[in-house]
């Protein structure tokens, strides 16, 4: 590890990461809050189309319409809008840059989804204390209201399953675009080990359900693991 690295982790006390599929709460970020009404100053206007290229690259499978002629537009129609799309993109775009600094290859064998603050941290690593210290940087990041810890553990530290996986992304992807009846540019996707991740904001639950049912309905997926809230969740507004 890098000494910046052990620098960022040494202000980390009292964070924790939980097994898979749990959440990871920081005390100290109870009562933690976003100027958001000062984000957009003319400056950082000017840099929206880097901050919606990092929403593309940073994000594995990631999101479902968003590509490589992302907008400000296709940002800006989203459920969270787009000062949270950009806020999002950077808490990503700072969440790599500690993986980059810790250790390269992680990313090849992780991955992370943001939606409105929640960081969802999905893939292979080695042992306990490298998923602590990869849910202990995500905390460390401005903005981060909650840390769900999806990481799996292989001394190995690969997935084995990028290629299956990618296909899996891509038809899952694939039947929610272009389902008229569902909100596709408000999900994101991951897949890691025939393992399908939801996250997101659904408009109802008739609609999270056909995403779902979708997802376990393509060929090879083992199981589906929903982190998606609905529109009128309060734990969006929190």
């Amino acid at each position: 590890m890098s000494a910046a690295a052990k620098g960022w982790l040494d202000k980390t006390a009292g964070v924790s990461s939980n097994s898979p599929g749990h959440h990871s709460y920081s005390p100290a970020r109870k009562d933690f809050t976003v100027p958001y009404r000062t984000f957009l100053t003319p400056r950082r206007l000017a840099l929206i189309p880097l901050a919606l290229a990092a929403l593309v690259t940073l994000s594995g499978c990631g999101g479902v319409v968003v590509g490589a002629g992302a907008s400000a537009a296709t940002a800006a129609a989203q459920e969270r809008g787009l000062e949270t799309a950009l806020i999002d993109a950077r808490i990503q775009t700072e969440i790599n840059h500690g993986w980059l600094q810790y250790d390269q290859e992680l990313f090849v064998s992780l991955a992370t989804s943001v939606y409105e603050g929640r960081v969802l941290l999905t893939g292979v690593v080695r042992n306990e204390k490298i998923r602590g210290d990869i849910v202990a940087m995500a905390w460390k990041v401005r903005g981060v209201r909650e840390v769900i810890n999806d990481i799996i553990i292989d001394a190995s530290g690969a997935t084995g399953t990028f290629t299956r996986d990618s296909w899996i992304c891509a038809q899952v992807k694939s039947k929610v675009l272009f389902d008229k009846e569902i909100a596709s540019i408000n999900y994101q996707i991951e897949t890691v080990r025939h393992v399908v991740y939801l996250m997101g904001v659904a408009q109802n639950k008739a609609e999270l359900d056909r995403v779902i049912n979708y997802a376990r309905n393509v060929e090879y997926v083992e199981k589906v693991v929903n982190h998606v809230l609905l529109k009128n969740d309060p734990r969006r507004n929190r």
